[in-house]
């Protein structure tokens, strides 16, 4: 079990949406706020990130940035040049006497009734910069990308789609990666502790199971105490409080994806009664899952 594929698969809800701009200075882009997570790549030249709070951030050749909760930003050139929307349909350059850059734009669509923590206590920009030698899955994806798109080769419409939807992953625990820190709480840490990564595999693996603090200890090697411990300062809360939230994750994951009867749904995240589980789903998402499951096939 790939416990940061399976969060990210699961609070997915739809494919990724980009779009390549071709530009020279001076130039600025402005994106709106999202109802996902936005992100940028720099694949040649040069951009200042203008985020919502805070100083410009300049980008280079490489460099990646995600903002997980969709804020409303700009790009440019330099920070003083006059802005334009981004209109991720429209490719055209944007042609002055500048330096050319080339960028991929695009939003990551995210179930925001219910963000996971990994996603929900990142900050509100990340930047993943071109390091040598660090990363070299994240990069080698992002320099096929600028290829692919600077080129137009055949079949390109086929792997832009699908690095793209990589990109978040590999982003993430890129992140997570330049982010550890043995003595700090949070998912940099969660995903680095292997009594925690062990014990998170476990509860991902079989959620419907009827899981103790002490079955869980047992399973990583160590007491119950020192297992609960470790997990609630790495994850944010205690084991069996993450396992009712990735429960009722799953369940809305199995509501938008599958059409498989409520109790087996109930069933499946660890509810013997149908009723037991609609009362929880509702508790958690405002609605019965039923009404979630209708909810999502309007959409």
């Amino acid at each position: 079990m790939d416990v940061l594929a399976d969060v990210v698969t699961a609070m997915r809800t739809g494919p990724a949406t980009s779009g390549r701009s071709d530009v020279r200075g001076p130039w600025g882009l402005r994106f709106v706020r999202s109802s996902g997570a936005t992100f940028h790549l720099v694949l040649q030249g040069t951009a200042w990130l203008l985020p919502p709070d805070g100083d410009p951030i300049p980008l280079g050749p490489g460099d990646a940035v995600l903002l997980p909760r969709g804020l409303a930003h700009a790009l440019a050139d330099h920070p003083d040049s006059p802005l334009a929307d981004f209109d991720p349909t429209v490719e055209e350059p944007l042609d002055g006497p500048g330096a050319r850059a080339l960028l991929l734009c695009g939003t990551y669509r995210l179930d925001r009734e219910r963000p996971h923590p990994v996603l929900s206590r990142l900050p509100d920009v990340v930047v993943v910069p071109a390091n040598p030698g660090r990363h070299r899955s994240l990069h080698t994806a992002i320099s096929i990308l600028g290829e692919e798109l600077d080129a137009r080769r055949p079949g390109s419409a086929a792997v832009v789609p699908a690095l793209v939807d990589a990109l978040l992953v590999l982003i993430l625990r890129a992140w997570f990666e330049d982010s550890k820190c043995p003595t700090e709480s949070g998912w940099a840490r969660a995903l680095t502790d292997p009594a925690v990564v062990q014990g998170l595999e476990l509860i991902h693996e079989q959620p419907g199971a009827a899981w103790t603090v002490a079955e869980l200890a047992a399973g990583v090697g160590l007491s119950r105490a020192a297992f609960a411990r470790r997990f609630t300062e790495a994850v944010g809360e205690p084991p069996l409080t993450y396992l009712s939230r990735w429960r009722m994750t799953t369940a809305a994951r199995l509501l938008r994806d599958h059409d498989r009867p409520l109790a087996t749904v109930a069933k499946q995240i660890g509810y013997t009664s149908e009723f037991a589980f609609a009362k929880a789903f509702k508790r958690d998402f405002g609605v019965p899952p039923g009404t979630y499951r209708k909810q999502l096939a309007m959409t």
